[in-house]
């Protein structure tokens, strides 16, 4: 099919109204929270993984210091490593580390799973090129939205060239672009919600969904301006938006619906904001894009957990469990097992360390600390939740009064 131009959506009658000129208080979800908080030192775990049974030729051992130096490890190697020994085997001299018959267990069985789902993985990439308005996005950027997107480590080579119908990359390798765009792709998340649930036709107002903690209140005000500006009408995130005023509610109405399709598309229906700014910046959104995930509290959750930001579609969660689960979402939640398991065997461990310690000392014998033993992960865990709360205490108040305007909810009408 060849590529079509956008379709600009046709001139609509909207009310003279100015942008909401009020602050939007932040109102904390522990569900969401745990939903960031139990994934605590996945991505760097994954990609370890990866790097061993991905990169890494049969018998995949790996000298510590060979592993990708792009790893967020957040503290030293040696220590990570040892403390998910239920994933990660260390030998000596030299210090090389390989995965255990249980991660390359785990490992085929998502490789069957990403190979069942190939025509879904496919689609939604598809997709989120067609949300570009150039119709390609940075390849660099695709990559570090390859966890989000559930894609293999090594897409461009296991993926790409099986949809050549979809895909191109660039002649210098930077971009990937779209080939074909599919019309019957063209259905962002919230028309197909719409869609089965009743009598909704192309046009149509759309509202979105809304859901808050117990106990969030919004003001008046703005609970009125709310109620309005979801009457507004809904333009799908594949239509041509830039006829619209780059200051208007309806344009405001628009950029989130970019925003939720983007999240939609993900496997886990979040993504670190850092990332979806990137994103949002690709996809040519109006200057000030970044203000509406906090101006709309009851449609994304902004969660502080992590030492970072991380924006979650409410609408895609019942308390901490996703509506929908994706295969490849199943598959991710045994990882999370595997690592359970590596710390519960190093606290064990270190149980018998301490007993073993304590009737030496007992006898008379003096014993250095190890400072690789694990004892400082342990401390540093308690420092990092720690922290985390005070992040959360002082995010909101931080945010509005940061440089970039990153997470103020003033706009001026």
């Amino acid at each position: 099919m060849p590529l079509l131009p956008r379709r600009p959506v046709a001139a609509l009658y909207v009310p003279a109204r100015g942008l909401l000129e009020a602050r939007v208080p932040w109102g904390r979800d522990r569900a969401l929270d745990h939903v960031v908080e139990r994934e605590r030192h996945l991505v760097p775990f994954l990609l370890t993984k990866d790097a061993l049974l991905t990169a890494a030729p049969p018998p995949h051992a790996v000298p510590l210091h060979a592993l990708p130096s792009s790893i967020p490890f957040p503290f030293r190697p040696l220590r990570f490593l040892r403390l998910y020994g239920s994933a990660f085997a260390l030998s000596d001299h030299p210090v090389a580390v390989s995965p255990t018959h249980r991660l390359s267990a785990l490992h085929l069985d998502e490789a069957q799973a990403a190979d069942a789902t190939r025509a879904d993985a496919a689609d939604r990439l598809l997709r989120l090129l067609m949300l570009a308005p150039a119709r390609a996005l940075p390849l660099h950027l695709l990559a570090r939205l390859r966890l989000d997107l559930g894609l293999p480590a090594d897409f461009p080579r296991s993926l790409l060239p099986h949809y050549p119908d979809y895909f191109a990359l660039s002649p210098d390798g930077r971009l990937l672009e779209l080939v074909c765009y599919r019309k019957d792709l063209a259905v962002s998340d919230v028309q197909s919600y719409a869609q089965r649930t009743g009598g909704y036709k192309v046009g149509d107002p759309i509202a979105f969904q809304l859901s808050f903690p117990r106990g969030f209140e919004l003001h008046k005000n703005v609970r009125k301006w709310l109620d309005e500006w979801q009457k507004l009408p809904y333009i799908s995130p594949y239509e041509d938006g830039t006829h619209l005023g780059p200051r208007s509610d309806i344009t405001e109405k628009r950029t989130v619906a970019v925003l939720h399709e983007a999240l939609s598309l993900t496997i886990g229906k979040k993504m670190e904001k850092e990332v979806l700014v990137k994103l949002g910046e690709a996809l040519r959104l109006p200057p000030g894009f970044r203000k509406v995930l906090a101006k709309h509290p009851g449609i994304f959750y902004l969660s502080h957990k992590l030492r970072t930001q991380t924006v979650v579609l409410r609408e895609a969660y019942r308390r901490h469990m996703l509506v929908v689960k994706h295969p490849m979402m199943g598959i991710r939640y045994q990882y999370l097992h595997l690592m359970h398991m590596g710390k519960e065997e190093a606290g064990k461990s270190k149980g018998k360390e301490r007993k073993t310690v304590r009737g030496e000392q007992m006898m008379g014998d003096e014993y250095g600390a190890d400072e690789d033993n694990g004892e400082e992960e342990y401390d540093d865990e308690a420092d990092e939740e720690d922290e985390g709360d005070d992040i959360e205490a002082g995010a909101a108040s931080e945010d509005e009064d940061s440089d970039d305007e990153d997470t103020e909810n003033t706009a001026e009408g």
